[in-house]
């Protein structure tokens, strides 16, 4: 059985530390975080139609982008080993990070049944009709905070041109959709993770919250996104890559119109104070300095339902309600 020093790396053995469960949550983490999936595991992800992965460009920046395909279109050779049969479009970032060798986060996410489960590793095989990456670390996820919604694929649309800025700034329509936002999607790296040095690589995490429960701020010019983070594993996978390497991606999606919107930035931790104290359920919050942003127009042939908020979420706030501070 792994060792909590071989599972958690300094990044989050440091977040752990700071809440006060480092012990607690050392024998948790050798139990579930394991280094080949378990058979559930391999039978899920085969029968989704959508994957998340987090990658990391040659700048350094963490995206987080999304894959589709019928299901089927991912499926584990065997227990250390799965393979993606979709490739990203060219201005999609992933596109440039699938030469083996490559770390990426993947995260499975089936959100009519709130079941998650997350495959971080190592891409060992690439070619224009997909790539496979071998396992580092396979665990799961609680559903929490997962909105429930059911795709449905729609005939394909053909996808306008992206929009990218590098100015730090963020397009009206880009504000406007994490306004109304109750998911979005978040992708770190450790500060090993451009050495390519194995299991403490990439990772891709779901965060959810009523509309609204994402800001979009301006200082200076330049926009800063604040999004509250709400109680969940304590393993602190995402928040421990951000104390080693403060840099994030963030994907929103529009589940109406199949529109995208990739985001990656600096990102600093606020562990408490009245801002904190001040959102209902938050107990941290993060702020995303924006860097770069892309914005894909129909880039999903997917729709979606309308959710039903996860019950956890009754017990959350939105900027427009935060308590006066």
């Amino acid at each position: 059985m792994n060792s909590a020093r071989e599972v958690f790396h300094a990044g989050e053995l440091a977040a752990q530390e700071r809440v006060g469960v480092r012990q607690r949550i050392a024998e948790t983490g050798a139990r579930v975080i394991r280094d080949f999936m378990p058979a559930q595991h391999r039978d899920f992800f085969a029968r989704l139609p959508t994957l998340l992965v987090g990658s990391v460009d040659a700048a350094g920046r963490p995206w987080a982008s999304i894959l589709y395909g019928d299901p089927g279109f991912v499926e584990a050779l065997d227990e250390t080993h799965l393979a993606v049969r979709a490739t990203p479009r060219g201005d999609d970032p992933l596109h440039a990070q699938l030469e083996p060798g490559a770390p990426l986060g993947l995260l499975g996410i089936e959100p009519q049944t709130r079941r998650r489960n997350r495959m971080n590793g190592t891409v060992v095989e690439s070619s224009d009709h997909g790539f496979v990456v071998q396992v580092d670390q396979s665990f799961g996820n609680c559903p929490k905070y997962i909105q429930a919604r059911v795709p449905e694929r729609v005939l394909d649309r053909v996808p306008a041109a992206a929009i990218e800025r590098g100015d730090g700034t963020l397009a009206p329509e880009a504000a406007e959709l994490i306004a109304r936002s109750d998911t979005l999607f978040i992708a770190t790296a450790s500060a090993q993770a451009r050495g390519y040095a194995g299991a403490h690589g990439v990772d891709v995490s779901h965060r959810g919250g009523r509309p609204g429960f994402g800001r979009v701020l301006e200082t200076a010019g330049r926009n800063v996104l604040v999004i509250p983070d709400f109680s969940g594993n304590l393993l602190f996978n995402t928040l421990g890559n951000i104390v080693a390497n403060p840099r994030a991606g963030l994907l929103f999606i529009d589940y109406a119109t199949g529109d995208l919107l990739q985001i990656s930035g600096r990102v600093e931790i606020v562990w408490d104070g009245p801002e904190v104290s001040a959102f209902a359920g938050a107990q941290r919050l993060l702020r995303i300095a924006v860097e770069r942003s892309l914005r894909r127009p129909r880039a999903l042939p997917l729709r979606w339902s309308e959710p039903q908020q996860a019950p956890q979420l009754a017990a959350t706030g939105t900027w427009l309600e935060r308590a006066p501070t």
